[in-house]
């Protein structure tokens, strides 16, 4: 489990096909990963991966499956790409964004980058089928990164998020540019009352 809050930006040093599997050997800053062992989870991007290697003191291996691949921004992941990371949440560790699993559910298209003078609102576009679990004011985890929605269209599959200058420094989110792809996972308690709701009223119409 994870909390959104992003700890830095790794570099994907090598990108290994293997039949069906694709192996990532991450990058890291001095330090960020001290204490990893082999087995241990970490969010790539939002994506929970199982450490597979540890070549050096500042690198990783990561296995991408089909499942992963089809489903992420990790399908177009190449040498040099820059990835949000996030060491798995430990005993008492403070819990400043939401809780989240990893699970990467769709992608979202950026499709507009409106500049302020110390932030940035970004739209994104994604199915609009994801859309009813997403509401104003309310959580989502794009790219690992805990976030607040400021506006939700259920029509188009367009959202908007304000990025602060903090957020802006330490993610990837500084660089972000129309077109890129990224990885969206709803806000699982959000899901799990609107999917109740709607298992309920169905329940009860099929019953009238």
């Amino acid at each position: 489990m994870f909390t959104g809050i992003v700890q830095g930006i790794a570099t994907v040093t090598a990108v290994t096909p293997r039949a069906d599997i694709i192996t990532l050997q991450v990058e890291f800053s001095q330090g960020a990963i001290a204490g990893v062992v082999q087995g241990a989870s970490v969010s790539l991007d939002g994506c929970c991966l199982t450490v597979t290697a540890i070549p050096t003191s500042s690198s990783l291996t990561f296995d991408l499956v089909p499942e992963t691949i089809q489903r992420s921004s990790f399908k177009d992941v190449a040498k040099g790409s820059k990835i949000n990371f996030e060491r798995s949440l430990r005993f008492g560790d403070e819990v400043g964004g939401h809780i989240l699993s990893g699970h990467v559910d769709t992608v979202a298209e950026v499709c507009n980058v409106q500049l302020l003078d110390n932030s940035r609102v970004v739209t994104f576009r994604c199915s609009p089928e994801w859309t009813k679990y997403l509401f104003t004011k309310g959580y989502i985890a794009l790219n690992g990164a805990s976030l607040t929605l400021t506006r939700v269209d259920k029509t188009t599959g367009e959202f908007d998020i304000s990025l602060i200058p903090e957020t802006l420094a330490k993610t990837k989110f500084g660089a972000i540019v129309i077109g890129e792809v990224i990885n969206v996972e709803v806000d699982r308690t959000t899901q799990a009352i609107v999917d109740t709701v709607e298992r309920i009223i169905g329940e009860r119409g099929s019953a009238a």
